[in-house]
């Protein structure tokens, strides 16, 4: 995905997970630049630098503004950023913006409140963001820091799509509807891919399939969302690495009177241990595939699932959409499980999805078509690069806002 940011000063993107962080670094005339750091809050956390990513250093991060810290200093002996205060920028992802932040958004205090109060909708998300936001202000409270939300890219989902059925009161006094997330990894690829068509995103109907250890789809057409499968939190839609995705509502009453579960421990069984680990003990497709070859019977049907529930969102999309000018496969999986998209798109020429196997097979990185010469929709893997698109957003907002860049 090319980087096309015109920049004076750097960009920094912080993508803050429960126990890891990753952070990207936009220079003028040079190729970004990452760190990744993982087991955040344990004894021996670890650091990745991308431009040598066989070798990782054990650090002390005993919380992320440790970790951010750490990560930091690295990058000052390195000589790559002096100090975070000559940076243009910060841009933090965060999961959650609710039905008040429906684009980028300057961090203020005001702000930070706002989205402390949205933690009930994404318990495990928000606060963790949150902590990232506030050590970097401290770290470097004179450069503009800006949110970037995961549910801002579906606001312009339409009523009948984002309303549940309940009675009306459950939306208007407690919020519950559906919001979609990986909203910046659909925009990201969407606009590459209106670049590799040469067409305007407003002319194309696009299926983002966002496949990775959390997974969903989305119909995006002109640019928009129309339809995505997460809903009121990441647990709704697609089979994922260890979330369930779509289920009977009554079972999880049911499992809580059956199994004697308290409603916790059925919402860690949901998020944490049902998906592909549920089914067949892995979560990692690699390992399933691995396992499939080998005879095993319950990756197998992993796998069956997996693929029946992207193949049920890919038919009910592409019938939202009435014509679709490309499905896009991307993440981890959508970008490199050859098997599972030739899975997904098997004896789907009727409705216009038809792969060509050896291009298939024989993609490796970047992005690539994919589909066979007759297939009347364009298939695509595009890597996903949400850290650009952090970085790009808010480079935007700033520079609309009239700050120097």
């Amino acid at each position: 995905m090319r980087q096309d940011m015109s920049l004076k000063k750097p960009a920094l993107a912080i993508n803050a997970g429960s126990s890891s962080l990753k952070i990207s670094l936009f220079s003028p005339n040079e190729a970004p630049r990452s760190l990744l750091i993982e087991r955040i809050g344990e004894p021996a956390a670890t650091l990745l630098d991308d431009s040598s990513p066989c070798a990782s250093r054990a650090i002390r991060a005993d919380d992320h503004r440790q970790a951010l810290a750490e990560a930091l200093a690295f990058w000052r002996a390195a000589r790559i950023l002096d100090t975070p205060e000559h940076l243009a920028v910060i841009g933090h992802r965060v999961v959650h913006g609710g039905e008040r932040f429906t684009g980028p958004t300057r961090l203020t205090r005001a702000v930070i409140e706002e989205i402390e109060q949205l933690s009930s909708l994404a318990p495990l998300h928000n606060p963790i963001a949150l902590q990232g936001i506030r050590a970097m202000l401290e770290l470097a409270p004179t450069v503009p820091q800006v949110a970037l939300f995961d549910t801002a890219f579906h606001h312009s989902l339409p009523p009948e799509v984002y309303h549940y059925a309940l009675p009306r009161r459950f939306y208007d006094e407690h919020h519950i509807r559906r919001y979609g997330f990986h909203g910046l990894s659909v925009a990201a690829v969407s606009r590459e891919a209106a670049r590799l068509l040469d067409r305007p995103a407003s002319q194309l109907n696009l299926i983002v399939a966002h496949l990775g250890n959390g997974a969903s789809m989305t119909a995006v057409r002109g640019g928009n969302s129309v339809e995505t499968s997460m809903g009121f939190t990441p647990l709704e839609g697609l089979v994922m690495g260890s979330r369930a995705g779509d289920l009977d509502p009554a079972i999880p009453e049911f499992i809580e009177r059956q199994a004697g579960l308290t409603p916790e421990q059925v919402d860690a069984l949901l998020n944490h241990d049902s998906g592909l680990k549920g089914l067949c003990g892995d979560s990692d497709l690699r390992a399933i595939y691995q396992r499939i070859e080998q005879g095993d019977p319950d990756a197998k049907l992993a796998h069956e699932v997996y693929v029946h529930r992207i193949r049920k969102y890919l038919g009910a999309y592409t019938a939202v959409l009435g014509r679709v000018d490309a499905l896009i496969f991307t993440a981890g999986v959508g970008e490199h499980g050859a098997r599972t998209r030739e899975a997904v798109c098997a004896n789907l020429d009727r409705l216009g999805y038809v792969l060509c196997p050896t291009k298939n097979r024989r993609h490796q990185s970047g992005a690539v078509a994919i589909h066979a010469a007759d297939s009347q929709s364009e298939v695509w893997v595009i890597p996903t690069d949400e850290a650009q698109e952090i970085a790009r957003q808010a480079i935007d907002l700033i520079r609309n806002e009239g700050d120097n860049t």
